[in-house]
């Protein structure tokens, strides 16, 4: 076993080794340092979505997170209803930063936040008929509304009301779509179970009930992209570009009618697999469509992701897809001649929900930065088993650490950069580490593709190189033996 990976291993047995008999032997199982063998075949032995330690500070959210913040969220003409006590919607309201065409409250309605806000009483006597108020006030408010998705929080659930009965009788009243969405907070480990919750709804209400007016036999589907400042438009751009007509987008800036045609695309790409694997699998298995996995963080792997795309198709797409890249090279090259001697030999530690600890690993190396240390908040055995291939060895990896866990890694391994989410953000301000919000793209982005690539090197450059890290104290690195 190399040097790299017996100190890798040194560092995770310090830092564990505060915690009590039972808790260090619970949390060692959440780490793993890649070696050469991890490297290569990708399996691993890391322990993932399982239920937070208790007492412990977690990054996680909750199934109504997963459900309403992400995958129904930005789904723009519809309304959803954050069903329960005002704080969760309050704290949904506007964190994501989906983008979407429209205007807001006629077809756009993803910077809105709709809340039954439960008092006492309704937690007594029960929400269902304010729930019935609450949608028909919808409709006469917004009349141009598709339809309205019902995001049940934590009470609802505690207190049995039946939001389906609710939500089947105002379908009928209003004529368009109600949907029940189970996801109380409280259910599953993290936000994870809240995505398959919400894949459900769109399967039993959606999927399948629409109709293309024109099909034709390059049509494919953009899964599991959010439009996070962009992202979907900056990777639809190039579908196009290559020929290809994406027909739906789920859900950034996505419709209710693209939830109900996806199934007559030719391609479903996904890009979190995380989020929306299910409702891939799920059109495989009933409509019989092919779908794959892209990665469009970076040149590199968007080149790659491009020509594996474009591979699935015939000769003419192909073609198209050469020129595309051919079009962009010299931009990218230029942007890497620019930044990547400010950036090179940066050590990165990364902690973010989904896809983007490894999704992101190759726009950074191809800056010349390092990824040192990087893992997830939900994810489970298969992301990891995907990651491994593309970490050096010596990195290392951690599900659902803790806040004390990742302080002490950044720390010891004197990092020059921190990626995660705005939880995290301040914390390491106040430590003197450059911070990166990789869940929001701290108001900026898009991130995806060659244009989103810019930006990406622009804002790792402003981060790192700010002369603001100059006013604050030297930070003291832990020294770690050898």
């Amino acid at each position: 076993m190399s040097s790299i990976v017996d100190k890798g291993k040194q560092i995770v047995e310090e830092i564990l080794e505060v915690y009590p008999k039972k808790a260090k032997k619970d949390r060692t199982k959440h780490f793993e340092i890649a070696d050469e063998e991890l490297v290569n075949c990708g399996t691993c032995s890391i322990k993932s979505n399982m239920k937070s330690r208790p007492g412990v500070m977690t990054a996680r959210g909750c199934a109504y997170a997963g459900s309403k913040g992400v995958v129904w969220g930005p789904i723009k003409d519809m309304v959803h209803i954050s069903h329960g006590p005002i704080g969760c919607g309050q704290y949904s309201w506007g964190t994501r930063r989906n983008y979407a065409n429209g205007v807001l409250g006629i077809d756009n309605f993803t910077a809105m936040q709709i809340t039954s806000n439960f008092q006492e009483k309704d937690i007594v006597f029960g929400g269902d008929k304010k729930l019935e108020v609450i949608c028909r006030e919808i409709k006469e408010m917004f009349p141009l509304a598709k339809g309205i998705s019902v995001q049940s929080e934590c009470p609802v659930g505690l207190i049995g009301d039946d939001i389906g009965a609710v939500a089947k009788k105002m379908t009928e009243e209003l004529g368009i779509p109600v949907i029940p969405v189970r996801c109380e907070g409280f259910r599953g480990v993290s936000q994870s179970l809240g995505h398959h919750i919400a894949n459900d709804a769109i399967r039993d209400f959606l999927m399948g009930r629409r109709e293309l007016k024109e099909s034709g036999p390059y049509d494919v589907s953009i899964i599991g992209d959010y439009n996070i400042g962009g992202d979907a438009w900056a990777s639809r751009i190039l579908l196009e570009e290559m020929g290809l007509r994406v027909i739906a987008q789920w859900s950034g800036d996505g419709t209710i009618n693209e939830l109900g045609i996806a199934h007559k695309s030719k391609l479903n790409l996904i890009h979190c697999h995380r989020s929306m694997n299910y409702m891939c699998t799920t059109m495989e298995q009933e409509y019989g469509i092919p779908w794959m996995e892209y990665n469009f963080f970076g040149p590199t792997k968007t080149m790659e992701s491009l020509r594996a795309i474009a591979a699935r198709f015939d000769e003419t797409i192909q073609e198209k897809c050469e020129q595309v890249i051919a079009q962009y090279m010299p931009q990218m090259e230029a942007v890497i001649r620019k930044y990547r001697p400010r950036l090179e030999g940066k050590k990165v530690m990364l902690l973010i929900g989904g896809l983007r600890a490894r999704h992101t690993i190759g726009a950074y190396e191809d800056l010349g930065m390092e990824i040192v240390a990087t893992g997830y908040e939900f994810a489970h055995k298969d992301d990891y088993e995907k990651t491994f291939p593309d970490v050096k060895e010596g990195t290392i990896l951690y599900d659902d650490p803790t806040a004390y866990e990742l302080e002490e890694l950044a720390q010891r391994l004197n990092i020059d950069l921190m990626g995660a989410g705005v939880k995290e953000k301040y914390v390491y301000h106040k430590m003197g580490i450059p911070f990166r919000q990789m869940h929001s793209w701290d108001y900026s982005g898009p991130y995806h593709g060659f244009d989103g690539f810019k930006i990406f090197a622009r804002d790792m450059d402003m981060t790192i190189n700010s002369p603001v890290w100059s006013l604050l104290p030297s930070r003291q690195t832990a020294e770690v033996p050898v």
